[in-house]
């Protein structure tokens, strides 16, 4: 379930034994450790409410806490953050933590205990008799990263809570400055509420003004302008990322990851998958492939090849020799115009 289905539920309905939080989004998981935190009354939370960091402390610890009996009170809540060793490569961790814990406590919790686990991962390790056994005991949130429409939405729907709205444009403006990331949206909206206090109105110039452009926003307008062949004006935007500290070595690295991005988008949706099937296989968001697709209509798989290589050559040279990245990147440029008449 969703984090707004979940809080819904919390309101209607008593609270499950066991809680798996799972995703890389992490306004999500703040909203759902939330919705989990008002359970408890404030005046008990000192003593019923546990949360602990499992690279840094025990699992027995954190569950000995788990099976105690609530102090005063129906319910004790404990939050097991960053569960490493449930996933492939086990992280890095300054505990070594023994699965079986968790698993036996699973198979028998505490009833007056809300166990709940938050996974900040894209995936567990489902071969594991652990993730096995939490899969069959746990009520599963999602908190991986939104659409764009409804990372949209419940931003929104924040702004309007707080009194607020979006100009026309304003939204949409915000968007595209963070990549449709609900966690830099939600960040990034308290900034233009305090700057909007007065007026109550998010407009189009406050956004543009205040949120700086994610380096992957940044890099899909030179992407644009490279592949328009627009020499002059993708070497204004190049030397703008060089005068904003990026390092020649990283853009050129983006660089290289979109016109790869782009060539799967190319290719695979010439064999009929959807927006979101492409998101799901290559494991990005899905806002990246929605400009993606509206890019490759426009250019030849031969065109998204040629940028390819040539970025590879240029990352080489970037490596190997003394000239300076503005002069490498020019010569890119021109040797690309070239290939694409």
């Amino acid at each position: 379930m969703d984090a707004l289905t979940l809080e819904k539920q919390l309101n209607n309905a008593p609270a499950a034994p066991v809680y798996l939080v799972l995703g890389t989004q992490s306004a999500i998981i703040n909203n759902v450790k939330e919705s989990f935190t008002k359970l408890i009354p404030s005046a008990e939370r000192v003593m019923n409410v546990g949360s602990y960091d499992l690279e840094e402390e025990g699992l027995d610890e954190a569950l000995d806490d788990a099976m105690s009996a609530p102090f005063f009170g129906e319910k004790r809540l404990v939050f097991l953050n960053k569960p490493n060793f449930l996933t492939t490569n086990g992280g890095k961790s300054k505990v070594k933590q023994n699965p079986d814990l968790l698993k036996n406590y699973l198979e028998h919790p505490q009833p007056t205990t809300i166990l709940v686990i938050l996974a900040p991962y894209e995936k567990l390790d489902g071969r594991k008799a652990v993730v096995k056994q939490l899969r069959k005991s746990a009520v599963e949130v999602e908190a991986h990263p939104l659409k764009e429409q409804d990372a949209k939405e419940m931003v929104e729907q924040v702004v309007l809570n707080a009194g607020f709205h979006f100009d026309d444009g304003a939204l949409n403006e915000l968007v595209k400055r963070t990549n449709a990331d609900y966690s830099l949206m939600l960040a990034n909206v308290k900034k233009l509420m305090l700057l909007d206090y007065e007026s109550k109105e998010i407009d189009q110039k406050s956004v543009s003004e205040l949120v700086p452009q994610t380096l992957d926003s940044n890099i899909f307008d030179l992407v644009t302008a490279v592949l328009r062949k627009q020499q002059d004006h993708a070497l204004d935007l190049y030397q703008q990322l060089l005068d904003s500290q990026q390092q020649p070595l990283q853009i050129n690295a983006v660089l290289v990851s979109q016109f790869r991005l782009l060539l799967q988008v190319k290719i695979l949706s010439s064999r009929g998958l959807s927006q979101g099937t492409l998101a799901n296989k290559l494991g990005v968001h899905p806002y990246r492939v929605k400009l993606g697709l509206q890019t490759v209509r426009n250019f030849s798989l031969t065109s998204l090849m040629n940028a390819y290589l040539g970025l590879i050559r240029c990352e080489k040279a970037l490596k190997t020799t003394s000239r300076s990245p503005e002069l490498l990147f020019q010569l890119f440029m021109l040797q690309y115009s070239q290939q694409v008449r």
